[in-house]
């Protein structure tokens, strides 16, 4: 039972039981109000702007809309003054399809061109056409009205989970770099470890898809209060993890070529593979630290998780320096990997950077400034008005 109310949160499930339910009570009511018999571009309609956030169902229904009357429009006309031939056709076709891009329907140009063929078919040109926009929008409208009255659950726990995920893969690379930092690893070894780090790039591209998911439900959703913050917080937390896994993909390939240069000995003398060890298992714990800290909704549990993350940064800092020094004093005996080393070095300056506590709420609000600036320069009435409604505190 409890699998199964997991799973009808998902949004795969969600989306076919709305779009579903919206598509049946759209085709009722076209029953009542269209001639046609069997009215199916209503529940087509509704299919199409039912979406899984209320944000894409408002676009996706303009957008839809507008594609069906442009269509009407353009059938309406070649009707009156040529009618419907092979060249007819073809000249119907590309008109729409230009057309389309000019009344920007995005997704929906083909649509413009499909809606004048089937009304250019039609021996009742008129009556036919204003049939399909009624039937559009009666399904753009249920559609519409679906969402507003029921409206669509916030996808931010999801998007949370899968960055969570992902900061765990990071985890495990780290760890994994740790132990080989010690001892001495086949090229073959350190190689796969350099592939797995690039698969970090397609986990990448899978969490920002749902972190987009979870930015448009947030958008018009009176259940939110503070949408913006939360799509903010998010969004910039993302992008650090996505640097970091890049510089963990550049730490992979370093440690690869110390392998090459080293084939039968341990990467780092014991003393400074210890300390590398620990600067690698506080980075680990840290990237960990920080998915947490930017998908904790409860206070409490983000004040938790930022004082772990500043306790694993501050170990990890502490221990780089140790390492830096091991690694500097034995320079004049060693200095054929240096340039190596000292690349590993910078690379984990480089991560301890991206996940700064300090850092981090300098960008959250230098970025929530700048999108609350382009709100306000965008729509300057509504903003004046909100000024006048708070007495000016905004």
């Amino acid at each position: 039972m409890t699998d199964l109310a997991r799973r009808g949160r998902e949004p795969v499930v969600a989306q076919t039981v709305r779009s579903t339910a919206a598509a049946v009570i759209s085709y009722v009511v076209a029953l009542n109000l269209s001639r046609e018999p069997a009215p199916l571009t209503a529940p087509l309609t509704a299919l199409l702007v039912v979406q899984v956030t209320l944000y894409s169902t408002l676009t996706t229904g303009i957008r839809r809309v507008n594609s069906v009357v442009a269509g009407v429009l353009i059938a309406i006309g070649f009707s009156v003054l040529v009618g419907l031939t092979w060249w007819s056709l073809g000249l119907i076709i590309f008109a729409s399809l230009v057309i389309g891009h000019f009344v920007r329907v995005d997704e929906f140009v083909p649509e413009v061109a499909i809606s004048a063929m089937l009304v250019l078919g039609v021996t009742r040109v008129a009556e036919t056409a204003w049939d399909r926009v009624l039937e559009t929008l009666i399904g753009a409208g249920v559609g519409l009205l679906f969402n507003v009255l029921l409206v669509p659950p916030v996808w931010v726990e999801p998007a949370g989970q899968a960055i969570e995920e992902m900061a765990r893969r990071m985890r495990r690379l780290l760890e994994h770099m740790a132990t080989a930092v010690g001892r001495h690893i086949p090229v073959e070894e350190a190689a796969a470890r350099l592939h797995e780090a690039r698969r970090l790039d397609h986990d990448v591209a899978q969490v920002d898809a749902s972190l987009r998911q979870a930015e448009d439900s947030l958008r018009f959703n009176p259940r939110v209060k503070e949408g913006l913050l939360s799509r903010i917080v998010l969004r910039t937390g993302l992008d650090a993890l996505e640097i970091s896994a890049v510089v963990l993909r550049v730490m992979s390939r370093t440690l690869t070529d110390l392998a090459k240069e080293r084939p039968d000995e341990p990467l780092f003398p014991p003393d400074v593979a210890d300390a590398l060890k620990d600067v690698l298992g506080h980075l680990a714990r840290a990237v960990e630290s920080f998915a947490v800290l930017i998908t904790t909704q409860v206070s409490a549990n983000a004040e938790a998780a930022e004082n772990r993350l500043a306790e694993d940064l501050a170990a990890a800092r502490t221990s780089r320096e140790h390492a830096a020094a091991l690694l500097l004093s034995r320079v004049r005996e060693d200095s054929e990997q240096w340039q190596l080393q000292g690349a590993l070095l910078a690379e984990m300056d480089r991560v301890l950077a991206e996940l700064d506590v300090e850092q981090r709420s300098a960008r959250l609000w230098e970025e929530l400034d700048r999108r609350s600036r382009e709100l306000r320069e965008r729509y300057p009435k509504l903003d004046r008005l909100r000024r006048l409604l708070t007495g000016g505190r905004i």
